[in-house]
């Protein structure tokens, strides 16, 4: 890099471009790793998909064509995804949403971290 001209000074092989996944792809990778046995599955009137565990305590909801919400919640229309664990007594839980363009292989492996740390009570 010379230091002494303005400007950026670098290769295109120094940048080392990319090519990002892109596009919702398929909902099963992420709904697939949800087990009858543990966890209720319900489709609505609207073909969202919502998964808890059977305690209550988990919530994955995947909506297609976005979160509805009233006039005044027009921020929730481009949530496509939405990630909850209820906490306990004296742990916070935690939520997380994510676009309706998200890669579905993002949210795939986002379920198995928080899958691989549950553990049976």
């Amino acid at each position: 890099m010379d230091t002494t001209q303005p400007g950026l000074a670098t290769t295109v092989a120094a940048l080392r471009p990319r090519s990002w996944k892109l596009g919702a792809g398929q909902p099963m990778q992420a709904l697939d790793q949800f087990s009858a046995a543990d966890f209720t599955h319900i489709v609505d009137d609207r073909a969202d998909v919502h998964v808890s565990s059977r305690n209550g305590r988990f919530y994955l909801g995947y909506f297609p064509n976005g979160r509805p919400g009233g006039a005044d919640e027009d921020w929730v229309t481009g949530e496509g995804w939405v990630i909850a664990v209820t906490g306990t007594a004296s742990v916070p839980g935690y939520r997380m949403s994510f676009g309706t363009e998200t890669p579905a292989e993002i949210i795939a492996g986002v379920v198995a971290q928080i899958l691989a740390t549950s553990q049976p009570l």
